[in-house]
């Protein structure tokens, strides 16, 4: 799918401009310097025009630094002084039918006030997500009362914001159908979604248990006619360990939809420690080997498992360390393991295979995390 960036880019192709520059000082830190004035020309900040001597710094339209340049974004307020080449309305009018990205708040008052300020700083960090790719636009919050506009100190006026329910804002739009981002839906999202002109990624922060309540949000939608396509986010088929942040939910849409990585991957980046540690937790006991060492347990896994999870979970040692105590496992090497499995005698005591260790023998078993 193609970024504002691309757009852009194919704009000033088409115009035979090669290179881009700026007469401030700007875009000079900008990562994505094209997407970056791209959006100040689709909200009518600026514009690109041509200069009779050339900047002091440009790029060409991959973004490497060259040598100066005829042509340059500024501000609209210099088109007296400058021949535009590109304005604001010509560059609207080349943008393609983005999908909305829509944040349901009519579960806003199930929230505590700590809540609400979560949901906001969630919805501030969407803007950045989408601005990085589209126009930030794209972003629609439903169910915006007053509150919400105080509480959110985002750019209100670059997003979509939206008085009254999801289902009348589609119908506004002429959208008959969506995808849901639900993690208790039974089928996976897959690029076969993205070809809906909006996805709904909720508008709730669960900090008091799960309450189910992203489900509802279809209900409303599938009453007034809308048809709603329930789709989940997983990691290698679980949804534990898939981030629950509105932000981070959009984030690996996006990673999906638009750079074309795979679901894994695309969790995987935008996934934190404390996410990680959730599936971690779920996985460690899968891989334990209990031990009877004169009556006492002990459950015991590879120390080698950092290396193998760390691959697709984003831990640290020390994460791999508080799991391990949280679940009381302890860590040994692999060849300590081997070395235990023949000094020990395999039994299955109340239907569990344990590993049972002479007395004398007990000191081979240590806490060596």
């Amino acid at each position: 799918m193609k970024t504002l960036a691309d757009v852009f880019r194919e704009a000033l192709r088409e115009k035979g401009i090669d290179s881009i520059g700026t007469l401030s000082k700007r875009f000079r830190k900008s990562k994505n310097k094209l997407q970056d004035m791209a959006i100040e020309i689709v909200h009518g900040k600026g514009a690109v025009f041509r200069i009779p001597e050339k900047t002091a710094v440009a790029w060409d339209l991959n973004g490497n630094r060259v040598e100066g340049s005829h042509y340059a974004y500024a501000p609209l307020c210099m088109k007296d002084k400058f021949e535009m080449v590109l304005s604001p309305e010509e560059l609207r009018s080349k943008l393609p039918d983005w999908p909305y990205f829509i944040i349901d708040l009519q579960l806003w008052d199930r929230h505590t006030q700590k809540e609400k300020g979560k949901v906001c700083l969630q919805i501030n960090q969407c803007y950045g997500l989408l601005r990085d790719y589209f126009t930030g636009s794209e972003l629609t919050v439903t169910w915006a009362n007053e509150e919400f506009k105080k509480m959110f100190h985002g750019p209100l006026d670059r997003i979509t914001s939206y008085g009254g329910s999801t289902a009348e804002f589609l119908m506004e739009k002429g959208i008959d159908e969506v995808v849901l981002l639900d993690p208790w839906a039974d089928e996976v999202l897959s690029e076969r979604d993205f070809d809906v002109r909006a996805f709904v990624i909720g508008g709730i922060v669960d900090t008091g248990g799960e309450k189910k309540l992203t489900p509802k949000i279809g209900e409303e939608l599938e009453k007034a006619g809308i048809k709603v396509r329930r789709r989940k986010i997983v990691l290698r088929g679980d949804v534990t360990g898939v981030p629950d942040r509105i932000n981070r939910i959009l984030g690996i849409i996006l990673k999906m939809m638009v750079e074309g990585k795979p679901m894994d991957l695309a969790v995987y980046e935008m996934q934190e420690p404390l996410h990680a540690r959730w599936r971690l937790r779920k996985e460690l006991p899968k891989r334990a080997i209990r031990y009877r060492v004169d009556g006492k347990d002990f459950r015991v896994v590879e120390k080698e498992l950092f290396d193998e999870y760390s691959q697709w979970l984003k831990i640290r040692w020390e994460d791999f360390v508080k799991v391990l105590r949280e679940l009381d496992l302890i860590a040994l090497e692999r060849r300590r393991i081997h070395h235990l499995n023949k000094i020990s005698n395999a039994r299955i005591i109340k239907g569990k295979l344990y590993r049972v260790i002479l007395l004398k023998k007990a000191s081979m078993l240590c806490y060596n995390c």
